[in-house]
């Protein structure tokens, strides 16, 4: 029993991996090949890149900079779970609390009987 449970939560954590945005400006070479469609050249350019001009903008800019990287590589490359820019980095704290603030008013307008009342805005 305690091998199934085991086996379980390995595999959970794999599938969660695989669906993990991987930032380009702050990922290492692994997390970086971890992504379909990077191979360990792309991964080098990408880091050299990088460590010679700082971190990319957007993704135009992680087009323009990186050779062989044209703007449908990289809108695939997104598609697989690559994040490029502080629209990236910035997206989950906005997520995190604008959940937290929905989950904070659904709560405020909850009446005394339990039922939940949806307003629209």
């Amino acid at each position: 029993m305690f091998r199934k449970v085991l086996v379980t939560a390995a595999m959970l954590a794999a599938f969660g991996h695989a669906y993990a945005s991987v930032d380009v400006n702050t990922a290492n070479e692994d997390a970086l090949r971890g992504i379909k469609g990077i191979g360990p050249a792309k991964a080098k350019a990408i880091l050299e890149e990088r460590a010679a001009h700082g971190p990319f903008k957007d993704p135009a800019d992680l087009s323009k900079r990186v050779k062989g990287m044209g703007g449908h590589t990289v809108e695939r490359l997104q598609a697989e779970g690559l994040a490029v820019g502080p629209a990236g980095a910035a997206a989950s704290p906005q997520v995190a609390a604008s959940s937290q603030t929905k989950g904070a008013a659904a709560a405020a307008n909850t009446p005394k009987g339990g039922a939940t009342v949806a307003v629209k805005k």
